[in-house]
């Protein structure tokens, strides 16, 4: 496992240097074709991201499977996490320069959202519990808050992106490379949400089946 982490994560600063090269030569050409190359490059740096350590994948694949969230809605939830992830990268590095300055560290993290996040996750984890124990009917629409609960946490990757690109006054670079982060991630956690849907549901139809084929045998007895 630790190999495979190392490999993505030498992975991810390759692209990334090449990234950092076209946005530069994009920068002097003005040429759309030299940042449209970015896009394939971008998505496959977002899917290496996206499967590294973090991102609340076990959030997402655990609320998907607890509450039997459908497929289609396990998607969803994935794509907004994703959207919230990015977007606020893309967010604090046009427009938050206060924020910059009191919650990014130096290391492209911030303590202070995370820190809002895992609280907030905490507190739908209790209730979601104590919901449990009440017996009380499912929410419509409560998995999506769930899922910008947990995207809060801006990604580090955009927001170096998107400072460079701005220190070459061509935030329109750093906006391309976003959208490709955003399809690159979103594949990988709509996958993980799609797997956790469909097992959980082929998991509860086995058991279902075996529990019918039970009560056949002991009648028949």
């Amino acid at each position: 496992m630790s190999d495979i982490l190392g490999w993505l994560v030498a992975m991810q600063v390759t692209i990334h240097g090449a990234i950092a090269e076209h946005i530069q030569a994009f920068s002097g050409s003005g040429d759309w074709l030299t940042l449209l190359a970015v896009l394939p490059m971008g998505m496959l740096f977002g899917a290496a991201h996206g499967l590294t350590p973090g991102h609340n994948k076990t959030v997402l694949a655990s609320y998907v499977v607890g509450d039997g969230v459908p497929a289609m809605h396990a998607g969803l939830m994935a794509l907004v996490l994703t959207a919230v992830h990015v977007g606020s990268s893309v967010f604090i590095a046009l427009g938050a320069g206060f924020l910059v300055s009191r919650t990014i560290t130096s290391a492209g993290q911030a303590p202070l959202l995370e820190t809002a996040s895992r609280v907030l996750l905490l507190g739908v984890g209790l209730w979601l519990v104590l919901r449990s124990i009440k017996d009380r009917p499912h929410v419509h629409g409560e998995g999506f808050g769930v899922a910008i609960m947990a995207g809060i946490v801006p990604c580090p990757l955009t927001l170096f992106v998107m400072v460079f690109a701005l220190s070459q006054g061509v935030p329109e670079a750093g906006l391309v490379f976003a959208f490709a982060m955003l399809a690159g991630v979103g594949t990988v956690l709509a996958a993980v949400a799609l797997a956790a849907s469909l097992g959980a549901k082929a998991f509860s139809q086995s058991l279902t089946r075996h529990g019918t084929t039970a009560k056949i045998a002991a009648r028949s007895l």
